[in-house]
């Protein structure tokens, strides 16, 4: 049974104030309302709806929105029910940890390492891209990428991810208010897209609101590796538009979402969390989900859904150049430039907090968890992070991998709806600050959403995953259940005070 052991909550509380692995708690409600949206709201959300919209659902890619929107606040309630209780780095990880045991909470964490470091690499790539776009647009002519003999390296990612890993270095308080400051100016340029082109919409586009299915079945093992899971398992020729359209919509726009979970990873940041977490969290998610339905109404409002289906990778630049007004084109060009910006500031933070708490544990080597004494930050281990998502992203076609940033996080969202039920029934001494409401049918219905919309994911995504995971496995046996801190060999007191640790509604303010 020791492949199942749990770490007791008061163990967690302990050892996140152990000297020299501690972090400060500076952050407040307004800071994580921002991280939410500084890490769902990149560039994705001026091209992730028009793709839905033109290969899946049509004018009904608002209603994708919601679905998927509805599923995260389903999943978020869970962890925050979670992370007022356990209020320490680590999110999902420590959650697993805590209700159903070391190998589930290992392959999460595992799970959480590739969302995060994929997503990071990705949307730093892409970062590189559209700085030489927004260079073209001043006339500019500077390529994103460098020939370094045999190999091109595309020199945008080093240069992102080392301003924010230096400031990620100097403070968890100061790079937010960096991030602040650009997620402002990128709401700014959505309000603007979206104001603009409700001037261009044309009421006719949206009819029908919900097109009638097209089969679009392919033929030989390209069509089999890019059709979703569910059609392979259950027979179904894959299908564009109508109602299932509109799911399988929402299983691509769920991208746009990914990113709430990374700020739970901050719980052991926050000033007060039991009621700062939730109202952080929530108030977030309310204002990414509004600007996603305002961008997808205007979308589907300026041209229809077909003429986007012409277009190769339709974007919201590509409507905004269909009825004429390049300038806007230019403004979104811009304004994905400075969207990508405080993703990539705030997964690298949260790839950090991950492996810094399986670090802690022993699952990962130790060293890896030592914090500054002078910023209260894992620098060592932050720059590890740095330096390492800029070199995949600059030599790899990392972008290739999309989806399994989706897979990895919507794995994660199962795991931790399903263990709040667990969490009650093994703990009901705890009275956490917030608790997801109806009993066990919301936490129930998040899970079996999620899984719903993993299964939307393509065959050839669901077959790396298992590969990812039979390397985590690999590595859990041979290195991670010999170092654990709860393996009976390696055995050691809770970290002073931990005989007495407190709950965390007793957590003092700092």
């Amino acid at each position: 049974m020791s492949l199942f052991r749990t770490k007791p909550i008061e163990q967690s509380l302990a050892d996140a104030d152990e000297e020299g692995r501690r972090l400060k708690r500076s952050l407040t409600t307004w800071d994580l309302m921002i991280m939410g949206v500084a890490v769902a709201v990149g560039a994705g959300i001026f091209s992730v709806g028009a793709k839905a919209a033109a290969e899946f659902s049509g004018p009904a890619v608002t209603l994708s929105f919601i679905l998927a929107a509805v599923t995260c606040a389903l999943a978020i309630m869970c962890y925050a029910e979670f992370a007022t209780a356990i209020p320490v780095a680590g999110s999902a990880y420590v959650f697993t940890y805590a209700t159903m045991g070391e190998l589930i909470a290992w392959i999460i964490g595992w799970n959480l390492i590739l969302e995060l470091f994929t997503a990071a690499a990705v949307i730093a790539k892409y970062w590189g891209i559209y700085l030489s776009e927004v260079f073209a647009l001043i006339g500019w002519d500077i390529p994103p990428t460098i020939s370094l003999g045999p190999v091109d390296m595309t020199w945008g990612p080093f240069l992102i991810v080392a301003l924010f890993t230096v400031l990620l270095v100097m403070g968890t308080k100061l790079s937010a208010r960096v991030g602040n400051i650009f997620t402002l100016i990128k709401i700014g340029v959505v309000l603007f897209v979206i104001v603009v082109g409700f001037f261009y919409i044309d009421f006719e586009n949206y009819t029908p609101f919900i097109p009638d299915p097209v089969s679009t079945a392919s033929a030989g093992s390209e069509g089999v590796m890019a059709q979703s899971l569910f059609s392979f398992m259950t027979g179904a020729a894959p299908a564009q538009y109508g109602v299932l359209g509109v799911f399988a919509g929402a299983a691509v726009v769920f991208f746009a979402f990914i990113g709430f979970d990374v700020v739970a990873t901050s719980a052991e940041e926050v000033k007060n969390p039991g009621r700062t977490l939730p109202r952080g969290i929530f108030a977030g998610l309310a204002v990414v989900t509004a600007l996603y339905i305002g961008v997808s109404l205007a979308l589907t409002g300026m041209v229809s859904y077909t003429e986007l289906a012409s277009v190769e990778a339709p974007n919201l630049a590509t409507a905004f150049s269909l009825v004429g007004n390049t300038g806007a084109a230019q403004v979104i060009a811009i304004g994905s430039l400075i969207g990508l910006t405080t993703v990539i500031m705030v997964l690298l933070m949260g790839l950090a907090r991950v492996v810094l708490a399986m670090s802690r544990d022993g699952l990962l080597p130790r060293s890896l968890s030592r914090t500054s004494s002078k910023h209260a930050t894992p620098a060592r281990l932050q720059i590890l992070c740095g330096v390492l998502v800029a070199l995949v992203a600059g030599f790899t076609q990392v972008d290739l991998l999309e989806e399994m940033i989706n897979i990895g996080t919507l794995s994660a969202f199962v795991v931790v709806s399903a263990g709040v039920l667990v969490l009650r029934r093994k703990r009901p001494d705890l009275k956490p600050a917030f608790r997801v409401p109806f009993g066990p049918v919301l936490p129930v219905l998040s899970a079996l959403l999620c899984l719903y919309l993993m299964t939307n994911l393509s065959v050839e995504t669901w077959i790396y995953f298992m590969f990812w995971l039979a390397f985590g496995f690999v590595l859990y046996f041979i290195y991670g259940q010999r170092r654990s801190r709860l393996n009976p060999k390696n055995a050691q007191p809770l970290p002073a005070g931990g005989a007495t640790a407190v709950t965390p509604q007793e957590q003092p303010k700092q």
